[in-house]
């Protein structure tokens, strides 16, 4: 796999092909890649074959928080009454909500047509595939590219036990024609564990199923414990260290589901009746037919296309980026990789991509906000650690009644007095850390933390007001 593109003429518009750049997948890595190589004076087009915005903006990251915010008024209503609010005969309709939903969606597809279109850049509609070197097929006819770009993202993983052909994946979860009353979300990644608050919290009897000891692996130990006990509190069923043996249909539509549960050296194997199975455990590279083996271009075990340090593929002038290159699933990753390829290809601009320190959510509820290094992996890392944690009620709760806690913590280097993680666990929490991950990502010190006033009363000051070590 060569390391960068040798004698690289960055001028567009090369006529010896239809395109300068031809990307695959208008998601948001692709759209990105797209429009700022168009401004750059390139002739692009883009192949979707699904939706335009991707993932995130139909099957993610945008449906799911409408969802969380629809889902959390139910919480909310009955905060309100601490605070001298009464309602009667309140209602809850899924169907406004779903069909609202898309509609919205709907709206956004629109608004990225119109992005790429204002941008120059060509939209096809259909499946593109690569038939051989700067050449691809799309709907029956064949073009040519300078470079293109393999941007298709990821796909849900399906599960492999009897009678998975009954359970629903993350896409479907969308789209689903009723509420079930009672339902079991099969993972332990932040998509799971979001479903799972948002359906308990529409009024259905929800467990997790997780194979693992603890959900949200790679994240701070104490910041999993933390949310499990909130969702516990909330009414949320968590079954670890259980997997499903198989699900069987019975003519009413009831899925009778078998799981087995590892109790130490014994295991427990249990069935029980369900509406409902939806499975969140994980996702694959979206590759499959896409001509890869064409130009035989490197993949590793999971599907994922392998690029080097320039994005570029073991194929000279073909590209990847996103979802579908294994690295870091999360969409400002993918734009930001999309528009450091456009700059690089056609403005001869350096690709410096820094996957360091990088800030995410998980709209569980409460929320979760990280950014940096967790407990566990400063150690690995070799530092020499204080953390500094605060544990609180907060006070919008201390008139609502509802029992709910928040976490801030800390991780901070002895020797460099450097920030190296922060991690909450509350309302807003993802709105707070944005702000926190810019500090750290400037290499800020406990004591500039300790040296900025707090905004007072809130439960972001806490991030500023810690003094004192709790390890």
């Amino acid at each position: 796999m060569s390391e960068e593109i040798t004698n690289k003429d960055v001028s567009p518009k090369n006529p010896q092909f239809d395109y300068d750049l031809f990307v695959i997948g208008a998601g948001s890595g692709g759209v990105r890649a797209s429009r700022i190589a168009s401004q750059l004076g390139a002739k692009v087009a883009v192949a979707e074959d699904l939706y335009l915005g991707g993932t995130c903006v139909n099957v993610g990251c945008v449906p799911k928080k409408l969802f969380v915010y629809g889902s959390h008024f139910q919480e909310e209503f009955e905060a309100a009454r601490g605070y001298g609010w009464s309602f009667d005969n309140v209602q809850f309709n899924w169907q406004t909500l779903r069909d609202n939903k898309t509609q919205e969606i709907g709206r956004l597809n629109t608004v990225y047509d119109t992005i790429l279109t204002k941008a120059g850049v060509e939209v096809l509609k259909g499946r593109a595939t690569i038939s051989g070197k700067n050449t691809l097929r799309i709907n029956g006819a064949t073009v040519t590219a300078r470079y293109i770009l393999i941007a298709t993202g990821s796909w849900p993983a399906k599960p492999r036990y009897p009678g998975a052909e009954h359970t629903l994946d993350s896409n479907a979860f969308f789209y689903l024609e009723a509420l079930p009353k009672k339902v079991i979300i099969e993972g332990g990644g932040y998509i799971a564990v979001e479903f799972a608050g948002i359906l308990n919290s529409l009024g259905c009897e929800t467990e997790l199923v997780y194979r693992g000891p603890l959900f949200l692996r790679h994240f701070d130990g104490e910041v999993r414990e933390f949310i499990r006990d909130q969702m516990l509190k909330k009414g949320i069923k968590l079954s670890f260290n259980t997997q499903i043996q198989g699900i069987e249909k019975d003519s009413d539509g009831g899925l009778h589901v078998t799981s087995e549960t590892r109790l130490g050296e014994t295991t427990r194997t249990s069935v029980q009746t369900v509406n409902a199975v939806i499975t969140a455990i994980g996702r694959k590279p979206k590759t499959a037919d896409l001509g890869l083996e064409t130009l035989d271009i490197q993949q590793a075990k999971d599907g994922a296309v392998l690029v080097n340090d320039h994005f570029e593929t073991s194929a000279a002038g073909v590209f990847a980026l996103g979802d579908v290159i294994g690295r870091m699933q999360l969409t400002p990753v993918a734009l930001a990789e999309g528009m450091a390829l456009a700059r690089y290809l056609f403005a001869g601009q350096p690709i410096n991509m820094d996957y360091q320190n990088i800030a995410t959510a998980v709209f569980c509820q409460p929320n979760i906000g990280t950014v940096g290094l967790s407990e566990e992996s400063a150690i690995e890392k070799g530092h020499s650690i204080s953390v500094y944690k605060s544990e609180f009620k907060p006070m919008k709760h201390t008139l609502s009644g509802v029992d709910e806690r928040t976490l801030m913590k800390l991780i901070v280097d002895k020797n460099t007095d450097k920030v190296l993680g922060a991690h909450m666990v509350g309302p807003d929490a993802g709105e707070i850390i944005q702000g926190i991950a810019i500090a750290i990502k400037a290499g800020a010190t406990k004591a500039h933390f300790d040296a900025t006033i707090g905004i007072h009363p809130t439960a972001a000051e806490e991030f500023v007001t810690m003094r004192t070590p709790s390890a």
